[in-house]
């Protein structure tokens, strides 16, 4: 009963056991009443000619009565005899009940007496005496006859009995039948039809995110199992799923916040890159807008001074005043806040130390404070790190710019230096010499033909500092004046076109930023050299001045069509192809003259560039910045 009242699938599992258990019973019941009632016409046919036959008896008795004979004798026994054999034959004995108190059963009996103990008699005193008594014998035969149809009477009862006892079972079956099959149908349109509609529904919703929906399932069976089973599973997807996109927007927020911040450091890093020294003025704005887009702050700035180790604050965002080693007092980026925070406000939160370093340099560090019931997420700590990155490169690359702006001037001040040492130097030591001789004349009273020689030296000399002090200043205007090494050639070429009358070509083909400015000085001044002496001596139509780069090696070539050299020795108090020599050497390159077989010189310089670099020092630091590059 338990079983039943858990189960769904079985109570329609009993109510089709009952449905074919009451077929069958039914089934089996008809068969028996059917088996039953097989042989009941034919009794009643047997009996029925019970009556024709007693009728036939009387009818032979007349016969033999009028017209006595053997053969009228014979057929009362034949009509006799057959009687008998009805009367007892199977098939009107088996369609009476065993049982003796049937009524059907003391009908028999009493037609068996009739004719056993009146009929029969009368019937064989007939024959003997050849006499018929109509009479007696009619009366004899209405009893029997009365018996006989009272028991074909019986008969038809009994099998009309059966017959309706067949269709009251029939009946009785059938409504058994249609209750067990009304029950299941209430059973399954309540308990199976209606619950699966609330579970279809309830799953259409729930694809359509809607978990609002309880099926209110009662009972213990499998549907009820089901949609219990559904509503808490209902629950706890709405549950997850409000999680979920409370989650989601969550992260979205959080990713839009990031993605602002990442914007703004991206937007900061042109101010911080070309700010230059003013790492306050190009750093605030960006560390005051990252502090108000992830909600934390005050943000402080602390770099490392390079000469005794210590901590120097640069710059903090909701600054209450301006830092101590502030260099412009008209600058106000840190003060800029809606709501000035001083560091010591910030005791009761958490801070985060965040190294700013390039490699194994440590510049700085960076500190970021925040309420202690915010906690960072890792986003957030990703950003904070990335930001700390780019302060690191920008305050290294700022650094290292200086640096090498310093090592640039003192390269700088160390070429004219070495260019007034070989050039203007010299001269000057040679026209010191001169003096001395001259006063040594003097001193002698020496004749004044050779004081005069001396004075034309002196004044040679003189012009010949002074052309090369010109040049010099030249050279330095020309690399003051123009980016690079092509546009003081093109300036040069320039100019000595014009002084000579001629054309002077350029070709240049270096890529840019190949050589440094020592380099390009000394190139310079060769071609300047070459170019003078041309104008000087060679009294050309046409010059040339070539810059390739060729197999990791550049060759400078100065060409002409005028005169020529006899050799490629200096003549006597120039000192032109001398310093030309001394410049390729220092370039580490040679220097070759030659006539050139359509006529005129060719000067030709030959060297493996050094190529600059903006940092020479640290390679874990350029390892870093490369790959913060990439």
């Amino acid at each position: 009963m338990k079983l039943l009242q858990r189960s769904l699938v079985a109570r329609i599992v009993a109510s089709l056991l009952a449905i074919s258990a009451m077929a069958l019973i039914s089934i089996v019941v008809t068969m028996a009443v059917a088996g039953g009632s097989r042989g009941d016409a034919a009794a009643i046919n047997v009996a029925g000619s019970l009556r024709m036959n007693t009728y036939q008896i009387v009818a032979a008795l007349q016969r033999y009565e009028r017209t006595p004979s053997m053969e009228h004798q014979a057929a009362v026994h034949v009509l006799k005899r057959r009687f008998e054999e009805r009367l007892a034959s199977d098939e009107l004995t088996s369609a009476i009940p065993v049982s003796e108190a049937h009524e059907l059963r003391r009908q028999y009996r009493l037609v068996l007496a009739s004719w056993h103990n009146e009929l029969a008699p009368e019937v064989n005193e007939a024959v003997d005496s050849r006499t018929v008594n109509i009479e007696s014998l009619n009366r004899t035969l209405d009893g029997l006859v009365n018996e006989i149809d009272l028991m074909v009477s019986q008969l038809e009862q009994n099998s009309e009995a059966k017959i309706r006892l067949l269709s009251a079972l029939q009946i009785l079956f059938l409504g058994l039948t249609a209750v067990v099959v009304a029950i299941a149908l209430y059973d399954i349109r309540h308990n199976l039809v209606t619950p699966l509609r609330q579970l279809m529904v309830l799953a259409r919703e729930a694809a359509q995110r809607n978990f609002s929906l309880r099926t209110q399932l009662k009972g213990s069976d499998e549907l009820a199992m089901l949609g219990h089973t559904f509503d808490t599973m209902s629950e706890e997807l709405g549950a997850s799923y409000a999680d979920l996109e409370a989650r989601v927007k969550r992260k979205t927020q959080e990713l839009e916040r990031s993605s602002k911040v990442m914007q703004t450091l991206h937007d900061g890093s042109r101010s911080l890159y070309g700010g230059g020294n003013d790492l306050c003025a190009s750093a605030a704005p960006m560390l005051r807008q990252v502090a108000e887009l992830l909600d934390i702050g005050p943000i402080r700035l602390s770099l490392n001074d390079p000469h005794d180790n210590r901590q120097i604050p640069v710059l903090a965002t909701h600054a209450a005043r301006r830092p101590d080693f502030c260099r412009d007092h008209d600058c106000h980026a840190c003060l800029i806040s809606p709501r000035p925070l001083r560091l010591s406000d910030t005791e009761e939160g958490d801070c985060v130390l965040l190294p700013v370093s390039v490699g194994d340099e440590m510049l700085g560090t960076l500190e970021v404070w925040h309420p202690k019931e915010q906690r960072l997420s890792d986003s957030v700590r990703r950003l904070l790190n990335a930001l700390a990155d780019q302060l690191a490169t920008a305050v290294y690359l700022q650094r290292r710019i200086e640096e090498e702006q310093q090592v640039s001037l003192m390269n700088e001040r160390t070429i004219i230096a070495r260019e007034l040492h070989d050039s203007l130097a010299q001269s000057l030591s040679y026209l010191k010499m001169q003096v001395a001789r001259l006063e040594r004349m003097q001193a002698k009273d020496a004749p004044k033909e050779m004081q005069a020689a001396v004075f034309d030296e002196l004044r040679t000399g003189l012009n010949s500092a002074y052309r090369q002090l010109r040049e010099l200043l030249t050279t330095f205007r020309l690399k003051l004046e123009g980016p690079g090494l092509q546009t003081a050639l093109l300036q040069t070429t320039e100019e000595f076109s014009e002084r000579m009358g001629a054309p002077v070509e350029l070709h240049f083909d270096v890529p840019p930023h190949l050589l440094n400015p020592n380099e390009e000085i000394h190139m310079l001044q060769i071609a300047r050299e070459a170019l003078s002496n041309i104008h000087k001596h060679a009294q050309a139509h046409w010059a040339a001045v070539s810059v390739k780069f060729h197999e990791a090696r550049i060759l400078l070539r100065i060409e002409d069509d005028g005169v020529g050299l006899e050799n490629d020795d200096s003549p006597p108090m120039h000192y032109g192809l001398v310093i030309m020599r001394d410049r390729a050497h220092t370039l580490s390159g040679e220097l070759k003259l030659s006539n050139r077989t359509e006529g005129g010189t060719c000067v030709e310089v030959v060297f493996t560039p050094q190529t600059a670099r903006l940092i020479t020092r640290q390679p874990a630091a350029e390892s870093t910045l490369h790959d913060q590059g990439n």
